[in-house]
């Protein structure tokens, strides 16, 4: 009994040291964090994205809001670092109508400011913002920023709508922060009083987005465009093929456009919602993609019956506008493949691999028609040879038939 209750002692006695230890090692939200200026804060909050926590205290009556920001994981020293109150109070557009404090890490030195944001594209050029703001400083130590002010908002505001974001330098100017979910969805409507917050989520909603993009034209302009190029150019070699190679080849190359302008237009969409974030080559590329398949669309409308005397320059226009459009398909998709948020670049590196085989897959095959096809035409060339020499000379190879007797 002694021994038993000895080691029920011994177990409880691990349990609690584990538990302790692990509870340590877990614990490193906001409420552990100190500052050097050894001010303490009434609240403070661990924010859901970037590695970053707000601390702030807050007084209703005079709308005085005492905040320190900080940004940790910082691995560069050129960076820039904001913390923004949307004046709108508007969650799903915060960015449009921020009022930022900004941090910038150049050189070993460390500068803060404010900066107004009138619109997504908006550079942090340093301005006034709509609320009166003093003891604007900021700090950069180890791998951590941290931005502290003190912000006037109107007396018995009760709620903010606040958004931070991180980014690279390039030399002093602060560049566009990342278009991953992490940054995207780095804002939320905060309750100052009691400390509550409601989280704003446009990212995953953009991901998807770019996702249903991305397939649609890897589908239509990568996939069907190439397979209705086999169709055409294999097919219609053998003769027993001949209507229905065409007519599948209308219907892969049609489909091919209608799902591509769907896809096209969620590009559109895309750019409009995203305006301080543009692919030049990839958007180039989409337009040129849209107006060849369009100019192909208008060639079967136009076709030319097959004795016109317009065909062959019909079929030289047909053929370069055809795999000039697949070619290009092929790079801007690989283009798209790029532009994909670098957080979740091992997914997407799947997609493209996928793609890869795809690709490959139809290449090879490409290849083996290729050569099948040849040894069929010159089989039939010279099966053909032969008839017209037999036809030529009679059946007999002396050019007279013999008679019955």
């Amino acid at each position: 009994m002694g021994r038993t209750n000895l080691m029920l002692r011994i177990v409880l006695l691990i349990s609690v040291l584990s538990s302790m230890m692990f509870g340590s090692s877990a614990q490193t939200t906001c409420k552990g964090q100190t500052f050097n200026n050894n001010k303490v804060y009434a609240t403070c909050r661990d924010l859901p994205h970037l590695s970053s926590y707000l601390h702030w205290s807050y007084v209703q009556s005079t709308g005085k809001l005492d905040i320190a920001f900080r940004h940790a994981g910082i691995t560069s020293s050129s960076n820039w670092v904001a913390w923004a109150i949307n004046k709108n109070n508007d969650l799903q557009s915060a960015m449009s109508g921020a009022q930022a404090i900004v941090a910038t890490t150049t050189g070993g030195t460390t500068k803060a400011y404010t900066s107004p944001i009138a619109s997504p594209s908006t550079q942090l050029a340093q301005g006034n913002i709509s609320y009166a703001t003093t003891g604007v400083s900021a700090t950069y130590q180890g791998s951590e920023v941290t931005i502290y002010a003190t912000v006037t908002l109107p007396k018995g505001t009760t709620s903010i709508v606040h958004l931070w974001q991180d980014g690279a330098m390039s030399g002093s100017t602060p560049q566009i922060h990342a278009q991953n979910s992490a940054n995207l969805d780095s804002k939320e409507k905060l309750d100052l009083v009691s400390g509550s917050s409601q989280a704003g989520s446009s990212g995953g909603s953009l991901r998807r987005r770019r996702n249903v993009h991305g397939v649609l034209n890897a589908l239509s302009w990568g996939i069907l465009m190439p397979i209705g190029a086999i169709i055409a150019r294999y097919v219609k070699v053998f003769p027993s093929a001949d209507p229905a190679w065409f007519y599948l080849h209308v219907t892969c190359q049609t489909s091919a456009y209608i799902i591509g302008v769907a896809g096209w237009g969620t590009g559109l969409k895309l750019g409009s919602d995203t305006p301080g974030v543009t692919y030049h080559t990839h958007r180039t590329l989409g337009i040129i993609l849209f107006c060849f398949g369009t100019l192909q669309l208008f060639a079967l409308l136009l076709r030319p019956n097959k004795d016109h005397k317009y065909r062959p320059y019909w079929n030289i226009y047909h053929y370069l506008i055809g795999y000039g459009t697949i070619v290009i398909s092929i790079v801007n998709i690989f283009k798209g493949f790029s532009a994909l948020e670098k957080s979740a670049q091992d997914r997407y590196d799947n997609w493209k691999h996928a793609y890869i085989g795809i690709i490959a897959g139809l290449g090879g095959l490409a290849l083996l028609l290729e050569c099948f096809t040849w040894i069929v035409v010159l089989k039939r060339k010279k099966t053909e040879g032969k008839m017209s020499h037999n036809g030529a000379n009679g059946a007999n190879g002396y050019g007279v038939r013999p008679q019955n007797v």
